[in-house]
């Protein structure tokens, strides 16, 4: 339990949350399948194939080399696709599809980082258009997320503008840290894959959450914490635990530098906790 509120003379801080498999029990960008079915977007066989790719994300069984398979595959499939109908499509699907699979254990513990002070980044290798809409639904402060180029018709091409993969994610949270002020001795964070060891290791207070086996090597050696997820709830049926404020938000970019162009879309809340912000 965090019980810890940051005193209003101490740096900022913040807890960062891996999505998929952390906060929510499946891939966020393999879930709307069906949605884009619907929608035109994909094809049955484009559908079935996702499904699979579902089921081997579920097992654990997608390692670096099938993660950048997946990657080169969706980035493919999305050649064309208008932005604006992906993003209504998420709208209109996303309670009924994301709502059901966020863990209770991990809105718990958003809650209570925001009521200790801290900030809530998600950190996501999904693609902002999916990532973005779910973090407001959880409260988040910021987003950071994969980002696919958009052509002048409004559509994207095929390429990929930021990756938030493996090391990139390290970087954004550092780049975050600089021009937010957070500690990161102080920070935490939570994943469950070994790929975000870096963004792990880069805080004080590393978390394996539902670890795939490489990382449980590695937070055993490390002597990280381990946690385990598994009651999946709609927020709006939890105990009056967890909050739904409404964080009407900014996106803003974060620059990563010359390194790693962009950390990633930035949301900013109108709303004040009642948590003293530190100087």
């Amino acid at each position: 339990m965090l019980t810890f509120v940051e005193n209003c003379f101490s740096p900022r801080t913040a807890a960062f949350f891996d999505l998929d498999k952390t906060v929510i029990a499946k891939s966020s960008t393999l879930t709307f399948s069906k949605s884009f079915y619907q929608g035109g977007l994909i094809n049955r066989r484009a559908v079935l194939r996702t499904a699979y790719a579902q089921f081997v994300f579920l097992a654990g069984g997608a390692d670096h080399d099938q993660m950048e398979r997946m990657r080169e595959y969706l980035s493919a499939l999305c050649k064309g696709w208008n932005v604006q109908q992906v993003k209504d499509l998420v709208a209109e699907t996303l309670h009924d599809l994301i709502d059901p699979i966020i863990y209770d254990e991990a809105a718990t513990l958003i809650e209570e980082h925001h009521t200790a002070g801290r900030d809530v980044v998600i950190v996501s290798t999904s693609g902002a258009e999916v990532v973005e809409p779910i973090g407001e639904l959880l409260g988040a402060d910021r987003v950071v997320a994969t980002r696919m180029v958009v052509g002048d018709d409004g559509c994207f091409t095929g390429e990929v503008e930021y990756y938030a993969y493996g090391p990139t994610k390290a970087e954004a949270i550092r780049a975050l840290a600089e021009s937010e002020g957070y500690d990161l001795a102080r920070c935490y964070a939570y994943s469950d894959s070994a790929t975000d060891v870096p963004m792990l290791d880069a805080v004080g207070y590393p978390h394996a959450v539902n670890p795939d086996r490489a990382l449980r090597r590695e937070a055993t050696l490390r002597e990280w914490p381990i946690l385990v997820f598994n009651r999946p709830v709609r927020l709006k049926q939890r105990l009056p635990t967890f909050s739904m404020p409404p964080r009407p938000a900014l996106v803003a970019a974060a620059a990563l530098g010359a390194a790693a162009v962009t950390a990633g879309l930035v949301w900013y809340t109108n709303r004040r906790r009642s948590a003293a912000t530190p100087a």
